[in-house]
């Protein structure tokens, strides 16, 4: 039987609004362990990554929030949603006016997930693929990235890329739920959010996302 990606996203999840971002609604499941056993057996197959974007991470939750709060930081500006998820922060972004939003991920169910969750809030994301972290992107004014720190070869690897964003004049906001290899310094923090969470995916039932602007790194004397 051939896969359908779009009606896999349908059947394995519900359409619900995340925990502290209620005006955005998502395909998101309801149960962790059975949508993770069913992408492992289609991973052998289709080497399909973990089912990320079926849930409402409390970084992009985080993200999401603060957009809706304070929609001058995005309106009229063309916008990269780092690691994207399941949409949430590239939607908010674009329901309070940014020009273009686009969407990064690697996993090609999660661009399925992102186009079907614009569909429900009625806005347009663009999704594109994995970007190239050596370059600057161009024509972009902001990258927001949620909850992208957990991982230390990647946080090294993205951070690296970040701040050679920001040296460019481009805006990069971190929604950060208490990750390993996060910076403590360099950051302007501007917003706090206690995210309530699964056991089955953290190891407590809500996280503290800080959002903050990521600022260069100091320089070594």
């Amino acid at each position: 039987m051939t896969f359908d990606p779009v009606e896999f996203i349908r059947s394995q999840t519900v359409v619900t609004t995340p925990a502290i971002v209620p005006e955005i609604k998502l395909h998101l499941a309801t149960e962790v362990t059975p949508l993770w056993k069913l992408t492992e057996e289609r991973l052998k197959s289709d080497n399909l990554p973990p089912p990320f974007w079926a849930f409402a991470w409390p970084g992009g939750q985080g993200l999401a929030r603060f957009i809706l709060d304070h929609p001058e930081m995005v309106q009229d500006k063309r916008v990269i949603d780092f690691a994207s998820g399941s949409g949430v922060a590239a939607i908010a972004a674009m329901k309070v006016g940014a020009k273009e939003a686009l969407a990064t991920e690697i996993d090609p169910l999660a661009h399925e997930a992102i186009t079907l969750n614009a569909a429900l809030n009625n806005v347009h994301i663009t999704n594109i693929g994995d970007l190239d972290m050596t370059k600057v992107p161009k024509g972009i004014d902001l990258i927001m990235a949620g909850d992208v720190c957990y991982n230390q070869a990647m946080s090294t690897r993205l951070l690296r890329w970040l701040w050679l964003c920001v040296a460019k004049g481009i805006r990069v906001v971190i929604a950060d739920p208490g990750r390993a290899y996060m910076p403590r310094e360099g950051l302007i923090h501007h917003a706090t959010y206690v995210v309530p969470t699964s056991r089955d995916l953290e190891d407590q039932e809500s996280r503290t996302v800080v959002v903050s602007d990521l600022l260069l790194p100091p320089k070594e004397e």
